[in-house]
């Protein structure tokens, strides 16, 4: 083709146009995310957000989500129900057109919703778009009407299936989602549990069912407290200092709300929504409370001539709970799943209510305002020392990225992306690994006896942890304000433990301080827990290693008891360099499990449990899970 003819080929013809939901199956992860675990989900959030913001608008108060045993989820509410009337321009009901065009909904002209989480109107279209089958029915006018779709297209017309009472309305969306488009298409009760729980905090009095027919789970949502049950709820089984601070005001047509309680643990537990939707990621609303937050103390510290540093953010924040909760008539969210809030006008408006109601408070309440303030100072005052140590412990160079940590056995290969960091424990483990590995891309890190438990621990007294600030050190990322991902030596960091109890406990205090200090690792999908094999059998010339009790027991159905040799392993220094390799460190044969976080409510909640100073919450969870246990050394 000549130059003159390429030029020609680019014209009017050359210009494709995606017609209706074909541009949402061509390019899914702009509308969802991804294709993945989470843009999976987000297809139940679309048709959960339209009846929350039904709710919103006083027309709704039940919400259920059932996963079905035949891969379909269905979403149901008792709202007004879609609009099924035929639309004045398009000629087709209007259920049809919200279910089939991008950017079509009743929220644009502020009259059916004043606000709302789905603004971007491409909502259940994407939903319906990346179905393999969706039916919806609606109830409306005193009858059940119906429509079926494939792949986004209506594969019937929208008929009625009957009478209902004219006062019993609502939509039900049922769907199974395309596994052409998805990677997984199996709901995670988990995760919409922690969706769905938020919801309820967040929309006091409207009661969500979500139910997981496969597993036989259901969980029931229902706070009349609205956050302040939502602030109970995260510091339940911690040592609150004083009654929750609960403020609510409406300022410039914007709805915001917080509430805060400081506990007596070192570690902040901030949640932030925007209409409802959790903002992950923070945003202009987070950085209005923060900033007020810190100015509040500082200003009360000043005012009452009380000696202490100048308090920090992270100060001000240490041992806080807080949930900010705002709703805005025109949200600007980065991306359309919405995990950053972006209005600028947002930060001041929550900046000035925070700081008029806050400061009011505590010049009202002088008890509650000088345990919070000594609070702050003493995490001013661990900071310094902390600093002191950070800098103290560089000097000695085990922060010194220049000088890696003696006891690291570290790679030859200097793309992160393809490194592996083994924690091991113990030394004599650690020696195997070091001679079984793959030196090229894999490195060993053994970590002497159990390292601190940092929930109960300042910073300061982290970075006197020899154990810790040589694993600092070997990631390189640093913590705290200095943390930096970019920096990480290791994009997969595997925790390797003995199969007993003292492993068990060392891979918890090592999670404790991964989730506690480094979390953006786990984020990120960095962090691994190595499964070991629990034991070697042999019959005759047969030799398997089996890593769990189901496994033994199918191994033995097949074989047989008779002459089968079975080694149980305690420890991974019971196995030599190659046998290590085989069964824990190749990347052909091994098993590692990746450590995420479905629901960061519970996993809060869960380290404070374990690994927290109230004794008693802890020996109940014990003693309801005891018969879970299959191992136990004793």
């Amino acid at each position: 083709m000549t130059d003159d003819e390429s030029k020609k080929e680019y014209s009017a013809a050359s210009i494709k146009i995606m017609e209706g939901l074909t541009a949402v199956r061509k390019r899914p992860s702009m509308y969802v995310g991804d294709t993945s675990i989470r843009g999976l989900h987000h297809l139940v959030y679309e048709a959960v957000d339209n009846a929350i913001d039904e709710a919103l608008a006083g027309f709704c108060s039940m919400i259920s989500v059932v996963i079905g045993d035949d891969g379909f989820i269905t979403i149901s509410d008792n709202g007004r129900g879609i609009p099924v009337d035929i639309h004045p321009k398009l000629n087709i009901p209007a259920i049809e057109v919200v279910m089939t065009k991008l950017h079509a909904g009743g929220k644009f002209d502020k009259k059916a919703y004043k606000v709302s989480g789905g603004l971007h109107g491409v909502g259940i279209s994407v939903t319906n778009a990346l179905s393999k089958k969706l039916f919806v029915e609606v109830k409306r006018n005193g009858k059940q009407y119906q429509q079926t779709y494939e792949r986004g297209k209506p594969v019937s017309q929208l008929i009625i299936l009957g009478n209902v009472d004219p006062k019993d309305t609502g939509t039900k969306i049922k769907f199974i989602p395309d596994d052409e488009i998805f990677s997984t298409t199996e709901f995670k009760f988990e995760v919409l549990s922690s969706r769905l729980r938020e919801l309820a905090f967040l929309n006091k009095g409207i009661k969500i069912t979500v139910e997981d027919k496969n597993a036989n789970k259901k969980n029931e949502f229902e706070y009349d407290g609205g956050i302040i049950s939502f602030v109970e709820y995260l510091n339940k089984n911690k040592n609150p200092l004083h009654k929750t601070i609960y403020f609510s005001k409406e300022k410039n047509g914007v709805q915001c709300e917080y509430a805060m309680q400081y506990n007596d643990s070192y570690q902040d537990s901030i949640f932030t929504f925007a209409n409802n939707i959790n903002t992950h990621e923070g945003g202009t609303h987070l950085v209005g409370f923060k900033t007020a937050l810190t100015r509040v103390m500082n200003n009360y510290v000043d005012r009452n001539n009380m000696k202490g540093l100048k308090l920090t953010s992270d100060d001000v924040r240490e041992g806080l709970t807080a949930v900010i909760s705002v709703k805005i008539p025109e949200p600007q969210f980065e991306g359309q799943t919405k995990t950053k809030l972006g209005n600028s006008e947002i930060k001041g408006l929550v900046d000035s209510i925070v700081n008029d109601s806050l400061s009011s408070y505590l010049e009202e309440n002088p008890k509650i305002a000088k345990s919070v303030v000594f609070k702050c100072i003493n995490a001013a005052q661990a900071r310094a020392a902390a600093q002191k140590a950070r800098e103290l412990t560089r000097r000695k160079g085990a922060l010194n990225h220049g000088s890696l940590p003696g006891k690291l056995a570290d790679c030859s290969e200097r793309d992160p992306a393809k490194c592996e960091l083994f924690l091991v424990e113990g030394d004599s483990a650690g020696g195997s690994a070091k001679q079984g590995r793959n030196r090229n891309f894999q490195a060993v890190l053994p970590l002497r006896g159990k390292i601190l438990n940092v929930e109960k621990a300042r910073l300061n007294k982290v970075f006197e942890n020899t154990e810790i600030t040589t694993m600092i050190t070997a990631v390189g990322t640093n913590v705290g304000e200095e943390f930096d991902i970019k920096k990480a030596r290791y994009h997969k960091i595997v925790i390797m433990t003995d199969a007993d109890v003292d492993g068990s406990h060392i891979r918890t205090l090592l999670l404790t301080f991964l989730y506690r200090h480094l979390a953006q690792l786990i984020e990120a999908g960095y962090i691994y827990i190595a499964q070991p094999p629990l034991y070697k059998v042999t019959k005759g010339k047969i030799m398997k290693y089996i890593y769990n009790e189901s496994d033994l027991g199918k191994f033995l159905e097949v074989f047989g008891k008779d002459g089968v040799a079975i080694q149980r392993y305690k420890g991974l220094g019971e196995m030599n360099p190659q046998q290590l390799w085989e069964t824990t460190m190749d990347p052909d044969t091994r098993t590692i499990l990746q450590v995420t976080v479905d629901d960061a409510v519970e996993a809060d909640k869960m380290f404070t449990l374990l690994m927290g100073d109230q004794v008693q919450p802890r020996r109940k969870f014990i003693e309801m899970h005891a018969k879970e246990v299959v191992n136990l050394d004793v």
